[in-house]
């Protein structure tokens, strides 16, 4: 569901020609700065017509990610911003990085585990202290969204637990 905003813009990259290079990234970025979930939309379907035209292989390409590219429009605008990027768990997998690396040869599997497990602990003690990446209420809309259900505070147990799992 969905992909990286900036890595599909590398990956499309692959398939444009260098010196094209800057207006497709351009019109590539000018989908996600559309004020709803229509214009996005249309905008998408406006730069796939004229690539179409000029580059048909990077039309092909953003054709084929449609549905991953834009999969971020069937949440509320107000959470788009951190769901169509992977940075957190970016950041996380730099952090698990840089423990092992620091150790760098682990006597056996399970003190690889218990290192990795320690950064994720880590981690979920910052979210729980500190500010969440995505805050309760936002998570209660985009389940409501997904469901096409009432918000209703009948389901919050289930929000809490998943982020505390």
């Amino acid at each position: 569901m969905g992909v990286c905003r900036t890595h599909y813009a590398a990956n499309l990259m692959s398939a444009t020609p260098k010196s094209s290079w800057p207006w497709v990234k351009a019109l590539l970025h000018s989908v996600y700065d559309q004020p709803d979930a229509d214009a996005v939309h249309a905008q998408f379907d406006r730069i796939h017509d004229t690539l179409l035209d000029k580059l048909p292989a990077v039309a092909e390409h953003l054709e084929a990610a449609r549905e991953d590219i834009l999969a971020f429009t069937v949440f509320p605008k107000a959470c788009w911003r951190q769901i169509w990027s992977n940075n957190p768990n970016e950041r996380l997998n730099r952090e698990v990085r840089r423990r092992t690396d620091v150790v760098g040869i682990f006597p056996d599997r399970g003190a690889v585990i218990r290192l990795v497990g320690a950064v994720l602990a880590e981690q979920h003690d910052e979210w729980i202290e500190m500010r969440r990446y995505l805050g309760l209420d936002l998570l209660k809309q985009c389940r409501a969204a997904l469901t096409d259900t009432p918000d209703t505070d009948e389901g919050d147990d289930t929000i809490i637990g998943a982020i505390s799992a």
